[in-house]
């Protein structure tokens, strides 16, 4: 039987860390060939990007969901899975944290892990007077912008070919339910459950009454248009990755891909527990905490101005 190979990417400053070493040490004692990747440059807009080895078993992604993009440019179109070791901040995607390293690499060498496919988004871009579109992917969010900053990008939207609505913005962001806990949430859209097959697009300070973020089944499509009179130009960025620069009179078009992103999961535990755990919320409010009397003094309460405590502590990234 030939060696394991596994993909080890990582941050170029977390590589210096003890834990990093110590894992690709644990995946060698494992039986792992490991190669290490810990390049953080991102290809152009549209451009093909280079594959992980055909013979390479699972990718070992130890940083933070940021790092776990950089990776997924790595598998995407493969059957490669990967596993995320949290070493960043929040790490929605990440599958373990850093201190149950030794654990995931245990499972991960008897194969103790199941699979999970993530949505991904498909967008076609088309330039005045193109004759074929260039095409990315996303397995967060594909956000078209303002290309200067301090002026508005004017915008038509358009569902499955039926035009909706146009307006100035700063912005719009599509994106997968996998995204819908970074820049989609941050920006006021709804959290999605991954296993909701669904695209929503959410915009960005629209100067509009009616500007709520939409959300559409897989079968359906966004086409976003860039207004000739728009007094700004534009710029697409595709998991705030790879971006390009997008004239006036571009068109933008945002479906599901037909490929699927694979993530490693060793646990079965439900989305909505990671939710609650990585956003902190308070799942207990102050009048159950006071009914069971845990709140020793009301006005403690009261001095909050008889506000609910729903800050998050992670924004999502």
């Amino acid at each position: 039987m030939g060696s394991r190979h596994a993909v080890v990417v990582t941050h170029p400053q977390l590589r210096k860390r003890g834990v990093v070493t110590d894992a690709i040490e644990q995946l060698v004692v494992a039986g792992f060939d490991v190669s290490v990747i810990d390049n953080t440059e991102a290809p152009e807009f549209g451009q093909t990007t280079e594959k992980v080895q055909d013979n390479t078993e699972i990718v070992v992604v130890l940083g933070g969901d940021g790092t776990i993009l950089r990776a997924a440019e790595l598998i995407y179109c493969t059957d490669v899975p990967i596993l995320g070791i949290n070493l960043g901040h929040v790490g929605f995607l990440a599958e373990f944290e850093s201190f149950q390293m030794s654990e995931a690499i245990h499972r991960i060498a008897d194969r103790d892990y199941s699979i999970e496919d993530r949505m991904v988004a498909h967008a076609d871009i088309w330039l005045p007077g193109a004759k074929r579109p260039i095409s990315d992917w996303a397995l967060n969010d594909i956000t078209l912008e303002t290309a200067e900053r301090g002026k508005m990008i004017e915008l038509s939207v358009q569902v499955d070919d039926v035009a909706m609505s146009s307006f100035s913005c700063d912005g719009m962001i599509v994106s997968t339910p996998t995204g819908s806990t970074a820049y989609a949430f941050s920006a006021g859209g709804p959290v999605i459950w991954p296993n909701v097959q669904a695209l929503q697009m959410v915009p960005i300070a629209a100067h509009a009454l009616f500007s709520r973020p939409l959300i559409i089944g897989a079968g359906s499509k966004f086409t976003l248009d860039i207004l000739g009179e728009s007094v700004s130009e534009g710029w697409i960025c595709c998991d705030g990755r790879r971006y390009r620069e997008t004239p006036r009179g571009t068109r933008l078009e945002v479906r599901e891909s037909h490929d699927t992103l694979h993530l490693a999961r060793l646990t079965g535990v439900p989305f909505t527990k990671r939710l609650v755990s990585k956003f902190n919320l308070p799942v207990v409010g102050w009048r159950e905490r006071q009914h069971d009397g845990t709140q020793d003094n009301v006005s403690d309460i009261a001095s909050t101005n008889g506000t609910d405590d729903r800050r998050f502590d992670g924004n999502g990234h």
